[in-house]
């Protein structure tokens, strides 16, 4: 079976990482290549009605073992019927949050630890890791105040030092994983942003697509300033 490639868009709350994710999806599908677009939790219907669950203020608060076994139930479901298949089917798969978003708010924001995360996640992934990661950085304040006057979900009204401790969960993991999560600074505007995406993505996908297609298709190629 062919490979596909997947890639996840990671961030703070705020960070611009679903526009970021949007744009590199345009890029990819100009380039000629077969692309899924998901996000998490969601993805398949059950997976959707969970995150129904998980985000809506009504269900809180949530006892924080419970809500990362609902986003691991949620994780299982969608890589099993959706992100795998996919990546059989050759694909690229464009993820808006994955397995990091949990090591992040529920291994730093709530406490839970990454060992303890790291077991859920392999539970719910059968080993599904990441092949590069984006994650959109900005500062918490920024973020945040990006968000107000919008209506916000259960995890978006946590406290500030929350989000803070979510904050340095990512910057933590880019320390620890820099050949597979790049950080980029996503405090400019979304036209800078992108730059530095583009930026990533076009060498990267120059190493990691298949011979055959950079044959038949050609190099991967920038877009025209």
């Amino acid at each position: 079976m062919p490979s596909g490639l997947f890639i996840t868009i990671e961030g703070p709350d705020g960070s611009g990482k679903t526009t970021q994710m949007e744009r590199l999806e345009v890029f990819l599908r100009r380039q000629g290549l077969a692309v899924e677009c998901t996000r998490e939790p969601g993805g398949t219907p059950l997976a959707e009605a969970i995150r129904r669950l998980l985000l809506v203020p009504h269900y809180g608060p949530v006892d924080a073992r419970a809500e990362i076994l609902l986003y691991a139930a949620a994780r299982a479901q969608h890589v099993a019927e959706r992100i795998r298949p996919a990546l059989a089917a050759g694909k690229i798969v464009l993820c808006d949050r994955f397995s990091d978003s949990t090591l992040a708010y529920q291994g730093y924001g709530r406490g839970l630890g990454a060992e303890l995360v790291h077991q859920v996640n392999d539970l719910a992934t059968g080993g599904l890791e990441p092949d590069l990661t984006l994650l959109i950085d900005v500062p918490v304040e920024v973020g945040l105040a990006r968000r107000r006057g919008l209506a916000a979900d259960r995890m978006e009204q946590e406290e500030l030092a929350f989000h803070q401790r979510v904050r340095q969960g990512y910057l933590e993991l880019s320390r620890r994983e820099p050949g597979r999560v790049r950080r980029v600074d996503g405090t400019g505007t979304p036209d800078a942003v992108w730059a530095q995406v583009e930026g990533i993505v076009v060498p990267w996908l120059a190493g990691a697509l298949p011979a055959a297609r950079a044959a038949t298709a050609g190099p991967i190629q920038r877009e025209a300033r």
